[in-house]
């Protein structure tokens, strides 16, 4: 990649773009168009891990297939959604497409995607008769097919078992769907109901999308928007340089762990090396675990995103989100490393490992970023845990599925954030009612972990509990998290938050501690799951937190009272 080249001038109804007033009014039209269309994706989608968790994302691109803008969904969508876009235009060429088109894929090798449950939906924009920009969305659909429900068992060994791929393929032509690839797609998954109404909705926001763009091309005109366009990436890159340029010399690395690689084994280190080189940020991952032999590989797509979301957090958090805050960032990590797999490794479970990648490159920067900006490791995992059985009410089978937040890091400023998705991941909970509407389920906890935050002048936030009970028998359980061997660290004298747990019958007398990876479990009627997701640690003395501090957490449970003599008192 290269550096960033000066942004240029253009006028925009007698403004120009170089103004910065103008340049985030027309960002935000930009922004504005890509939240309608996450917000349209998400009120009509009949699944409830769209619908009710917002497992999705949106994009705007460039006929070049440059980002221009993303909602601010899920920062690791952004590697589907790129790489969907890089992977459709190498298939079939901006000359061969046609208004009418859209584009559907999923794969993590032949289309830039990142897990195969990650459908990518592409829709090229045409103004003027020619092609303009494309319209993206990306859905996280609960099940593709393959060897389990939900299609990611964290100990598969290859793609070939996570439902199925899709290169870039034209599934609407002329303005109508091709029913009969549809068809094949949704077949040759779990809830082909589900996912045919899903699908049609992810095509109606991408046409959603176009009419946008073309509402604000009629207003603007086609010239100022390719103009504005093309100043809004160059401010961006402009911009990160000199955040780049202010780290002079500064080197930092920094070394965490997985539990395993999926199929059991050793922890899998991840390291991370950051400087300055020529003016472009080097991210290197030398050290890092070899690719992985169970599903916690990462694709290149998907490390990108990890890296460019990190990099964006901790140098400038209102950077705007597109193309040009990628070009003076350059990424090192050789094939076959576990942070970027080589085919036809498994990536199902790759979100645990881009987790850990970004917690690696946050810790490399606590060497070269000033103390007030130090943060602790959070919950840098995503646990997900999947439900599957005959459905309550009506023919065929369910499948539920949940990623799960955890403590948030402390920070120079301010206490770690309880309960909630860190880094690459932004979902929302599945809503108790909504769960046991759905499923033939029953939620017995849903709560705080009371004492898993790391002590600290600012502590670490709080994990959560979730304990779900069967109430048939022959449902099929699986679990896919991390986190049980190596705790959330602290900073500046800060301590450690706990780690996960994940347990079967909590509370009965077979109770049992499992592994952080569950791959069909069988339970029958009455018997339980419960997790609880790790805190995260704290920063700075403990002994440095105000004394009211201390006893609002002990009044609100997050801390009991044989924890005072870490902060110095009792």
């Amino acid at each position: 990649m290269s550096t960033a080249t000066p942004a240029k001038a253009a006028v925009v109804r007698g403004q120009t773009m170089a103004d910065p007033i103008a340049m985030e009014v027309f960002s935000n039209r930009l922004l504005t168009i890509t939240e309608e269309m996450g917000n349209t994706l998400i009120r009509s989608s009949f699944s409830t891990n769209i619908k009710e968790r917002k497992d999705c994302s949106v994009g705007l691109f460039d006929r070049h297939g440059r980002l221009v803008a993303q909602a601010s969904h899920i920062p690791l969508h952004l590697g589907s959604l790129r790489g969907s876009v890089k992977a459709t235009l190498e298939r079939f060429p901006a000359e061969a497409m046609r208004p009418g088109m859209s584009f559907i894929s999923n794969d993590p090798y032949l289309a830039g995607g990142t897990h195969t449950p990650d459908i990518a939906l592409v829709t090229p924009m045409f103004a003027d008769g020619e092609l303009r920009f494309f319209t993206a969305n990306i859905a996280h659909h609960s099940d593709v097919g393959g060897s389990v429900p939900g299609s990611i068992s964290a100990n598969a060994r290859t793609v070939f078992e996570e439902g199925i791929r899709l290169p870039p393929l034209l599934i609407m032509e002329d303005g109508k769907v091709r029913e009969d690839l549809l068809d094949l797609i949704v077949q040759n998954t779990r809830e082909p109901e589900e996912r045919t109404l899903d699908l049609r909705v992810q095509i109606a926001t991408n046409e959603q999308g176009n009419a946008a763009l073309g509402g604000l091309i009629a207003q603007m005109g086609l010239p100022a928007v390719e103009q504005a366009v093309e100043d809004i990436l160059a401010y961006t890159a402009r911009r990160l340089q000199m955040r780049i340029d202010a780290l002079g010399n500064a080197r930092g690395t920094f070394t965490c762990h997985l539990d395993d690689d999926g199929a059991g084994g050793d922890p899998v280190p991840v390291t991370t090396t950051v400087w300055v080189e020529d003016g472009r940020l080097v991210v290197d991952f030398a050290g890092t675990g070899p690719q992985a032999k169970g599903a916690l590989n990462v694709s290149a797509s998907a490390l990108e995103a990890t890296v460019f979301y990190s990099a964006k957090a901790l140098l400038d958090p209102q950077l705007m989100p597109n193309e040009g805050m990628m070009q003076s960032i350059e990424i090192r990590a050789e094939k076959g490393l576990i942070v970027n797999a080589q085919f036809p490794a498994a990536t199902g479970a790759r979100s645990i490992t881009c987790q850990k990648i970004a917690r690696s490159i946050f810790g490399a920067f606590r060497s070269i970023l000033p103390a007030d900006r130090l943060m602790a490791s959070g919950n840098d995992d995503l646990p997900t845990v999947v439900f599957s059985g005959r459905h309550a009410r009506r023919e065929g089978t369910y499948v539920y599925l949940e990623t799960l937040g955890g403590g948030g890091p402390a920070t120079g400023r301010t206490d770690g954030m309880n309960a909630v998705h860190v880094h690459v991941t932004n979902t929302s909970n599945l809503p108790v009612e909504a769960l046991e509407n759905e499923y033939p389920l029953m939620v017995d906890a849903y709560a705080l972990v009371e004492r898993s935050g790391g002590a600290g002048r600012q502590r670490g936030g709080l994990g959560l509990v979730r304990q779900v009970t069967s109430l048939q028998d022959g449902t099929i359980f699986s679990a896919r998290s991390d986190g049980q061997k190596h705790a959330p660290t602290g900073v500046a004298g800060g301590c450690d938050g706990l780690p996960a747990r994940l347990y079967l019958d909590y509370g009965l007398p077979g109770e049992k501690i499992l592994p952080s990876k569950v791959t069909h479990l069988t339970l029958n009627q009455g018997e339980n799951i419960r997790i609880e997701t790790g805190g995260a640690g704290g920063l700075g003395d403990p002994t440095e937190r105000p004394a009211t501090a201390v006893q609002t957490d002990l009044d609100n449970g997050f801390i009991a009272p044989e924890d005072l003599p870490l902060y110095g008192r009792g």
